[in-house]
């Protein structure tokens, strides 16, 4: 469906935005399709673990399925529709989709929980976790989820998309539309993945070089934000006229797209860092617990080679 053509008729009565008209229910076939399926597959899976008396913390659920009402919320909505003609809107879907969504979907395991699930083929055979196996150590896996690749990725995701005639080429139609918003969500897992991901992955650094990925993304996108901010004429040809049934000007709304920009870029940081913090934090558990275990099933072999040690030190000064 081609949007330019229906919207001349239909965006021309848009009424002004507020945030009750922007919530109310407009689904993307595209998106309602694909969040649907994937709440019916994590799903799945989460009760062939259960059937088979294996746990699968609630909290990784519960993460994975607000990922998913996020994506619900920027894309099956009437924000969806005002994006088209309000580049504030827009900017709203777009950091939701990049910066929220992957977040919240990846502290959800969703490889995890599949590798664990798909049912092992027989010797010889490939069946579909044989297939993801491959994939997640496969070269390519390991190239889309270098830092050189994912940030520079991250960051042309907004100069390279808004400042060339790239961006407006894809509003012109729902088609591109959709196009968009799924790189925006892929480009947003590549780079999150690495860094707080729950699941398995090819380049999986130390805690402090993840904190540093994570920075070194974020200044260009608060410089992206300034200068839409800064700008003083529209940037963007798509929403250089907008309707006037919204009641709004296009440079202002621009400057509030800037600000929504800016003030964007630090809560994945926030978000990302209490995440890293927990796991970082969990993994020394785990290290002092196996220490503890390995040290109970020595029978503190250490300690009584210690002692042996002293007592032969003791007899030898006797």
């Amino acid at each position: 469906m081609d949007h330019s053509g229906h919207g001349m008729n239909m965006d021309m009565d848009m009424p002004p935005f507020t945030l009750g008209r922007g919530l109310e229910l407009s689904p993307d076939p595209f998106f309602l399709t694909g969040c649907l399926l994937a709440l019916a597959l994590y799903g799945w899976g989460v009760l062939r673990l259960r059937r088979r008396g294996d746990a699968w913390p609630i909290g990784r659920t519960l993460f994975f399925v607000a990922g998913v009402a996020t994506v619900l919320l920027a894309m099956c909505t009437k924000l969806n529709d005002y994006g088209m003609v309000m580049f504030s809107v827009h900017m709203v879907q777009h950091m939701i989709i990049s910066m929220v969504s992957p977040i919240l979907l990846l502290l959800g395991a969703p490889v995890t929980l599949a590798l664990r699930a798909l049912p092992v083929a027989g010797r010889g055979r490939k069946g579909p976790r044989e297939v993801l196996l491959a994939l997640l150590h496969s070269r390519y896996m390991k190239v889309i989820t270098h830092p050189a690749f994912t940030i520079p990725l991250f960051i042309a995701s907004l100069y390279a998309l808004y400042f060339t005639p790239l961006f407006d080429t894809l509003m012109a139609s729902r088609t591109g539309h959709v196009a968009m918003m799924i790189h925006f969500l892929a480009t947003g897992l590549v780079f999150f993945w690495p860094i707080m991901g729950v699941d398995p992955g090819p380049h999986r650094p130390g805690y402090v070089m993840r904190m540093l990925e994570l920075f070194a993304g974020m200044p260009f996108h608060a410089f992206f934000g300034i200068a839409l901010m800064m700008a003083s004429e529209p940037m963007v040809e798509s929403y250089a006229s907008p309707p006037a049934s919204l009641g709004i000007d296009a440079l202002a709304d621009q400057h509030a797209a800037g600000g929504i920009a800016w003030a964007f870029s630090e809560v994945p940081s926030v978000l990302v860092l209490l995440a890293l913090l927990f796991q970082w934090y969990r993994s020394e558990e785990r290290q002092a617990r196996r220490k503890d275990r390995a040290a109970d099933r020595d029978g503190d072999k250490e300690l009584e080679a210690y002692n042996a040690y002293l007592a032969s030190l003791h007899s030898r000064q006797g």
